[in-house]
């Protein structure tokens, strides 16, 4: 397969992805999981989107590597402060423990799915057998995310296994993410600043979610115009090629789940796009990814 056309399904199958497996994130159903752990409600939300609490969200997707340090689930999410990170961790163990609220995400996630979509959307099954052939050829090295949800047995509903099986190969694109952009000599406020840039969001808004302070941000701001790969508020042209650089490498990575789909992807899209925008529309995750939490950050939402 050509490389144009690997990016090309490589990103498709991560953006109708995206809002059936990232909705664990925005679910009424987890947020009240959650505070009955003790955790803090939704804080706030994003164009009707309810966001996660800070605590509950580094703790329960933390939750698929086991009760690990906060350091940990910093060096694995990679795009956070890690010292808004490793807080919120020593909050959360101190609230409830790994198994117990990593059960209540799947519950959460799950049941947010079932309201929205149903017991059995049409094509379910088919999705399932689909999902499967894509993650049998992957393989856990480098990838603590998508290997703890590895380690997890998959939930004994077709549309909980649809759902296991599409963080699975969301996460699985993410930590290829942070391996492409750490390789590239890059650190996290960093790819922050220049994605920023990439989506055509202003800087300081969307990565502001992560936790870095002005300091932070004037530092790596500082870093990337010496690499000359942006000016005062925008990419240069080498800092848009190195940026597309860091996303086809990412596409590369997925290449044993799309070759394992083959032509067959299409189908999949078919079926899983009409699902996701059921799920956008009924507030179940953003409307517009990135775009909304950077409003949200800068006061516009």
């Amino acid at each position: 397969m050509d490389t144009e056309t690997l990016s090309e399904r490589a990103r498709k199958l991560g953006s109708v992805l995206e809002p059936l497996a990232g909705q664990v994130y925005f679910a009424p159903e987890c947020h009240a999981n959650y505070v009955a752990l003790g955790f803090d409600p939704s804080p706030a939300n994003a164009s009707g989107v309810a966001l996660p609490d800070g605590p509950a969200y580094f703790t329960s997707r933390g939750s698929v590597m086991g009760q690990v340090a906060g350091g940990v689930v910093a060096a694995a999410f990679g795009v956070f402060n890690p010292e808004v990170v490793v807080r919120c961790v020593a909050i959360g163990w101190s609230r409830t423990d790994a198994p117990t609220i990593c059960q209540a995400r799947d519950d959460g996630a799950i049941a947010q799915l079932v309201r929205i979509l149903g017991e059995e959307p049409e094509g379910i099954a088919r999705v399932n057998e689909l999902l499967t052939r894509a993650i049998e050829p992957l393989r856990p090295e480098g990838r603590p995310l998508y290997a703890g949800l590895g380690s997890q047995s998959l939930p004994d509903t077709p549309i909980g296994k649809m759902w296991r099986m599409g963080d699975m190969l969301r996460e699985y694109r993410g930590d290829s993410h942070t391996a492409a952009w750490i390789s590239a000599g890059l650190n996290a406020t960093q790819i922050g600043l220049l994605s920023e840039l990439y989506w055509g969001v202003p800087m300081r808004s969307y990565s502001r979610t992560r936790g870095w302070t002005n300091d932070q941000f004037d530092a790596a701001a500082e870093s990337l115009q010496g690499r000359g790969l942006i000016t005062a508020d925008a990419l240069t042209a080498t800092g848009r090629e190195a940026r597309e650089l860091i996303e086809t490498v990412t596409d590369s990575q997925m290449a044993g789940a799309i070759g394992a789909l083959g032509d067959d992807i299409h189908e999949l899209f078919e079926i899983l796009e009409p699902w996701g925008a059921a799920v956008r529309a009924g507030f179940g995750y953003l409307r517009s990814g990135p775009h909304d939490l950077a409003k949200q950050a800068t006061g516009d939402a």
